[in-house]
């Protein structure tokens, strides 16, 4: 995309779309007084400050008959799109879906794998992924919270908001950022997974974040939120759930929720909105679900990444992190997803499947980027006006069973996916530039657009569609499960130029096959062993068009990332621990003698250690730590080789505790402590960005008034305030969020 940053209706000015967008969610925040939850105990502990997960309801006696191996490869097929039971202490499942292999227990997966439950977005008072990938000590975010999108690396390589998946299928989540009140889990892969889910329309390879979307649980609920959010912003989530029909076979589930007011940023205002509508239809033989998403978002006052110019010596101190520079611009997007799925068992052990989702992204902004020109702080900038539309169909087919050949055990599929992802663009660049310094605290009027002409052009036309057959063999009684697939991803595009709509560069046509290896070895029932073998898979590049270049126009093969991993997890009752080796490579291409051609590479190796559940009796634990190298191993440039990679820490720390007090029956106090380490933001590592460390504190009070069981949080998050740099891969800086609190009560009715 010619800007790194990335359309509602042309005609409409920002003041009257924020005028008609205005949310009911606004109104209905004076529920806040009302608003309040259940606390639902977990096996063997005093009253937890949470309420259940409301698609999966339980009594305490139910909870206590959880025990890990409950989602268990058997003759029965599970629906693929539900979620998992919760593991003891709710935070965190007890599976996830691994693509084509289906749902599967954290024990018996062969990859790094977690699945961030509804009670813990609801805990975390989640507005969008970044919240709730703030737990993860794999993940980091890439850009600033308050920015037009949210992009985040995992074992430091990049993933974009664009490539999340939804029940494993791409293309269908809002593009720039993903509301959460409408998911029951978050589930987040660690390294590439090609073979897994197929090739990402971005081709990003740091790993894999799939949503589960909310179904309708064995009980009826009605579930009120009124939310708070300093500065001044108000909001309201309502959550019903219901089964009808005979044998409660069909169930609806409905999110609607709604945000707005005034940030803790200097003039910052944000607006959003979500509607989401799930369906489901359950019969022994017959599984239909159907989801419907609509979002909007409105930014006033955006914070943007700062670039900065190759002159500059070293990084200058960090300025307030209450103030966007130049502290122009806005952002707004809607999106409308429509997904359907069918599951059909032809026989006791196999099962056909099929899937079809579209959606479309309607964007517009006005933003610039700051370029810091010296160690001073100084900056210019120049602004723009950038409108998008993107649609996308994406599709999937398969048939999956079970079946044993002597005393070996199958877990077999065969499956196809197809992303049809068609994106327009316009970009207008006629406002005038400007300069100041980040401690000024300077702040420029946003330009107008009224009068201008920016029409849409075609940008990029991306075509992946790819066949994977998979087997998991069981021997030994369970205890040794191998997993071998292969997936076969062809890959067609086709770059236009904006500004006309002609296409840019020749038609991208090319294949590749990826594939995967993964053992898991129970030493005991609760101890596995685990190592796997997988490729991720991104479009290469195409040589410039250059009299200086002997190879113009040479379109290269698909770029392959290869993740190595070890690792070792151990469920010790009520608490799981995860300790993981692993070590990624990516190629890259440059022109080196007059030849463009695949020449670099960079490797992230790293160790990483994790723990989620119930350390104690009333005391849960979730997060853990990564220590990781990034290198660039491979060079045409001899001074850049050994060098570390750009925007990868040597730490990453996200350690969080909940502590049931027994002192007030109901309450629970929190708090998180992140950590990255010093980061480099440039290839020759001349430019260090310092380490940072942010606490987040919290509490939960769950009671009963008038007979409905009631939940407060308050939390606040980077309670010191602390004024620090992010860097992503791309060698951005973004600023950290200031002191920001948060208040919310729920109900349920």
């Amino acid at each position: 995309m010619p800007s790194s940053f990335p359309s509602f209706p042309e005609s409409q000015a920002p003041a009257q779309r924020r005028r008609e967008s205005a949310i009911a969610g606004l109104e209905l925040a004076g529920v806040l007084a009302l608003l309040t939850a259940s606390a639902v105990a977990t096996a063997q502990t005093p009253p937890v400050a949470q309420m259940p997960p409301a698609a999966a309801q339980t009594s305490p006696a139910a909870e206590e008959a959880q025990v890990l191996p409950a989602i268990k490869a058997t003759g029965r097929q599970e629906a693929m799109d539900e979620a998992p039971p919760a593991y003891p202490g709710g935070q965190v499942g007890l599976g996830a879906r691994l693509g084509v292999l289906g749902n599967t227990p954290v024990l018996d997966a062969p990859f790094n794998v977690t699945g961030y439950t509804a009670q813990t977005i609801e805990n975390e008072q989640a507005r969008s992924m970044a919240d709730v990938l703030a737990v993860d000590p794999s993940v980091r975010m890439a850009t600033a919270r308050s920015n037009i999108n949210e992009d985040f690396t995992i074992r430091g390589f990049p993933v974009s908001s664009q490539d999340f998946a939804l029940n494993g299928m791409y293309g269908l989540t809002p593009y720039w950022r993903t509301p959460v009140e409408m998911a029951e889990q978050i589930e987040v892969l660690k390294g590439p997974a090609a073979m897994l889910n197929g090739m990402p329309p971005s081709g990003n390879i740091g790993g894999m974040i799939n949503i589960v979307p909310k179904r309708a649980g064995s009980e009826p609920l009605t579930r009120v939120t009124g939310s708070y959010l300093s500065d001044s912003i108000f909001g309201a989530h309502l959550d019903v759930g219901r089964r009808f029909g005979p044998g409660n076979a069909f169930g609806m589930r409905l999110n609607v929720a709604g945000r707005e007011g005034d940030t803790t940023i200097d003039h910052q205002s944000v607006r959003e909105t979500l509607g989401s509508l799930g369906f489901d239809f359950h019969q022994p033989r017959v599984r239909v679900s159907a989801d419907l998403i609509w979002a909007q978002q409105h930014v006033d006052g955006l914070v943007r990444q700062l670039q900065v110019a190759p002159t500059l010596t070293a990084v200058p101190r960090v300025p307030a992190n209450s103030t966007s520079y130049p502290g122009l611009g806005w952002t707004q997007a809607q999106d409308g997803t429509a997904v359907v799925r069918g599951e059909y068992d032809l026989a006791e052990a196999i099962t056909a499947y099929i899937g079809y989702g579209q959606r479309r992204n309607n964007w517009d902004a006005v933003a610039a980027n700051p370029v810091i020109q010296n160690v001073a702080g100084d900056y210019t900038f120049a602004g723009g006006w950038q409108r998008q539309h993107v649609t996308s169909k994406s599709f999937e087919a398969g048939l999956r069973g079970t079946f044993k050949t002597g005393a070996v055990g199958h877990k077999a599929t065969l499956g196809y996916t197809k992303v049809d992802q068609e994106q327009m663009l316009g970009f207008y660049t006629g406002f005038p530039a400007g300069q100041s310094n980040l401690y000024t605290g300077q702040l420029f009027p946003t330009p107008a657009i009224d009068g201008i002409t920016n029409p849409l052009y075609p940008y990029l036309s991306v075509k992946l569609a790819s066949v994977a057959l998979s087997d998991t063999l069981s021997l030994l009684q369970e205890r040794l499960l191998l997993t071998l697939g292969v997936r076969r991803q062809g890959i067609e595009a086709q770059n236009y130029n904006f500004a006309t709509g002609a296409p840019s560069g020749p038609f991208y046509d090319r294949s590749a096959t990826t594939p995967a290896v993964g053992i898991v070895y129970k030493l005991r029932p609760n101890v596995s062993l685990y190592a796997n073998y997988i490729e991720g898979l991104s479009r290469g590049d195409t040589a410039p068009v250059s009299g200086t270049i002997a190879n113009p126009g040479e379109m290269l093969a698909p770029y392959k990332t290869k993740q190595k991993e070890i690792g070792t997890k151990v469920e010790w009752g009520r608490l799981m621990t995860t300790v993981s080796l692993f070590e990624l490579t990516r190629p890259s291409a440059s022109v080196s003698n007059n030849v463009f051609a695949v020449n670099g590479e960079q490797r992230n190796r790293g160790i990483e250690a994790s723990v989620f559940g119930e350390a104690v009796r009333g005391v849960r634990l979730l997060g853990g730590v990564t220590l990781m190298q990034g290198e660039i191993t491979e060079s045409p440039n001899a001074a850049l080789r050994d060098k570390d990679a750009i925007g990868v820490p040597r730490l990453q720390a996200n350690i969080g505790a909940e502590w049931d007090t027994g002192f007030v029956p109901g309450l629970t106090l929190t708090g998180r402590w992140l950590h990255t380490g010093t980061t480099w933001m440039d290839a020759a590592n001349t430019l260090k960005v310092p380490s940072w460390n942010r606490f987040d504190v919290g509490a939960r009070y769950a009671a009963r008034l008038g007979g409905k069981p009631v939940l407060f949080r308050l939390s606040v998050e980077n309670l010191l305030d602390k004024d620090y740099y992010g860097v992503s891969t791309f060698g951005y800086l973004f600023l950290g969020t200031p002191r920001t609190l948060m208040l919310s009560a729920t109900v349920d009715l």
